[in-house]
């Protein structure tokens, strides 16, 4: 995952996954999908990201996933 903000757009990219994109999907004002094959979720964009988001809590982003997908097993 990849997560990038430009500040002159004011726009948050946030990358899922790689793959062959097909089409955007508006799903709220200004936060778009973008779509791959099968329907895949590959990103999202949220424009005018400082008015849906506080960009200092963006910086503490806290990633938090299964441990056998760490790489570490119980």
């Amino acid at each position: 995952m990849k997560v990038t903000y430009n500040v002159q757009a004011d726009a948050l990219y946030i990358q899922l996954r790689e793959g062959k994109f097909v089409r955007n999907r508006e799903v709220a004002e200004g936060i778009i999908f973008d779509m791959g094959e099968g329907e895949i979720l590959l990103g999202m964009e949220i424009l005018g990201a400082s008015s849906h988001l506080s960009l200092g809590d963006l910086a503490r982003v806290e990633m938090l996933m299964p441990l056998e997908l760490a790489g570490t097993s119980a």
